[in-house]
């Protein structure tokens, strides 16, 4: 749902953001497993849309104890955070929310670890827009 998703404006374009992005997570320790570069896909079969990428990323540290809890969190994991430009030309940083995404889970999202998925992104999402 959108209300579930968090969004953080920059005065960056998306391949910078983006950069930004995946070195911050780097050195925070994450995996980088996929970078989606989802308007260089629409060109590929003759369609556009404004620059739009999208990160994909986990730590075990910070996956494990949430599937520990209820293996069905590995459908959220590992995180993603995409990167994308409006229809008026400002770029925004954009995930879902794991505690909402979890919600449904058995006792996920009222563990700590969401706490620190939480503040992960929050943290890498606003390094990178700076």
């Amino acid at each position: 749902m959108a209300q579930d998703i968090i969004k953080v404006d920059t005065n960056k374009a998306v391949q910078e953001t983006m950069d930004a992005l995946e070195t911050t997570a780097r050195k925070a320790g994450a995996t980088i497993f996929a970078r989606v570069d989802h308007a260089a896909g629409a060109e590929k079969v003759g369609m556009s849309i404004p620059a739009n990428q999208l990160l994909i990323f986990g730590n075990p540290v910070l996956g494990t104890p949430a599937m520990e809890i209820d293996p069905r969190a590995g459908l959220y994991l590992p995180l993603k955070v995409q990167v994308y430009e409006d229809s008026e030309g400002q770029v925004w940083l954009a995930y879902e929310d794991p505690k909402e995404t979890m919600k449904d889970l058995d006792d996920v999202d009222k563990s700590p670890v969401i706490e620190k998925m939480r503040g992960v992104l929050a943290k890498l999402t606003s390094k990178a827009a700076m």
